[in-house]
């Protein structure tokens, strides 16, 4: 069975990085067409934050948004399905190339048209990522649909860039402390790295993607300054990827944070789309999701199951589960097309080969709304 984790206390205590006190309160942008929430830093106020809370962050009794939200948003949303990477890398139990490739060959059927499959990185430190290669070599092909592959450097960057895969992506991490435990260098010495491959990847016109990890949390610091996070989107933005991605990669944040980091963030990215990658450590993946979705976001990572979690961070237990990202995005009105049923089916199969119950809750519940009765 997978292990019980037990989430580790957060914020992490540390006198060398103490909590900045803040009240949140609601101001309106330029255009006067959203709210948003706002920090006040050195505040040491003690009014309610819910009195300061947006609308959008109140969640309505009902499952539809009202017809009149609706009107205004993009009714479409895209799942980026990273069960097959992110979800295996840190499963107790290998699995083989041939059920690793079964799993991306349900996945493609069940709609998915971005999968993360493999991550190119030294096998000794991820056994589960030792035969990405062989993985990439028998991946079904189907017309639009894009495999993705993590680098972390420039040897993996290099096997990326020689292998068939449409869309790279690399990582780099807010806090000091965990960018040296995974990556085994400075957040500053990783973005010049990341940026010469991205160079690299737009001279050979190939997607080159960045997720800037524990943007909301770390293990080892507590607490990440969110004007950490905006400088490094700010210079994600200038270098031009493909891509960015916010990723609470050890499942701290609430909803008020990710709509407070939404509301500095997404007027700085241009045309240049943002993905958002939760975790739900802390039972609050899905309401994260959530905000994310009522902020704008339309691009979400999601594993099947639920499975999933970062080796190098304790107690960073599974991605948010697909199947609970689409039951939620759905009955907001929100159109993925990837099959609710199909992924339901693909969790209950993937137990046999982790040997395992799925940690996502929407696999374990009856279908609903109920299956008509027969006549």
């Amino acid at each position: 069975m997978l292990p019980a984790y037990q989430p580790a206390l957060f914020p992490v205590p540390s006198s060398s990085h103490p909590q900045t006190p803040f009240v949140l309160s609601l101001s309106k942008d330029e255009r006067g067409e959203r709210s948003r929430l706002v920090d006040e830093p050195g505040s040491t106020g003690t009014r309610s934050a819910c009195h300061a809370l947006p609308a959008a962050l109140k969640m309505p009794a009902i499952f539809p948004l009202p017809p009149e939200r609706l009107s205004s948003m993009q009714n479409t949303v895209e799942l980026v399905e990273v069960g097959p990477r992110d979800g295996l890398q840190s499963q107790p139990t290998l699995v083989d190339t041939a059920t690793k490739l079964e799993f991306i060959r349900r996945l493609v059927d069940a709609g998915h048209t971005r999968i993360e499959v493999a991550s190119f990185v030294n096998p000794k430190r991820v056994p589960q990522m030792a035969d990405a290669d062989e993985v990439i070599a028998g991946l079904p092909q189907r017309p639009g649909v894009n495999y993705i592959g993590l680098v972390l450097n420039q040897r993996g960057f290099e096997r990326a860039m020689a292998s068939p895969l449409q869309q790279i992506n690399s990582v780099d991490v807010a806090s000091e402390t965990f960018c040296q435990r995974n990556q085994g260098t400075t957040p500053a010495a990783m973005f010049e790295m990341i940026s010469g491959m991205a160079r690299e990847a737009q001279a050979a016109r190939r997607f080159f993607g960045v997720t800037i990890a524990a943007a909301f949390g770390c293990p080892f610091e507590g607490r990440i300054n969110p004007d950490r996070v905006v400088e490094m989107v700010q210079q994600y933005v200038d270098l031009g990827v493909s891509e960015i991605a916010l990723a609470d990669t050890i499942g701290v944040a609430v909803p008020s944070q990710v709509s407070a980091m939404l509301a500095r963030v997404q007027p700085l990215l241009g045309a240049i789309p943002l993905r958002m990658h939760f975790h739900n450590t802390r039972n609050t993946g899905i309401a994260n999701v959530y905000a994310a979705a009522q902020a704008g976001v339309r691009v979400f990572d999601a594993s099947c199951g639920g499975v999933g979690g970062c080796p190098f961070a304790p107690g960073a237990t599974g991605n948010v589960g697909t199947e609970d990202v689409l039951y939620l995005l759905e009955g907001m009105g929100l159109n993925s097309r990837v099959s609710l049923p199909a992924i339901i089916e693909t969790a209950h199969w993937l137990e046999g080969p982790l040997g395992a119950r799925m940690p996502a809750m929407v696999s374990r519940a009856s279908p609903f709304p109920p299956l008509a009765a027969s006549a």
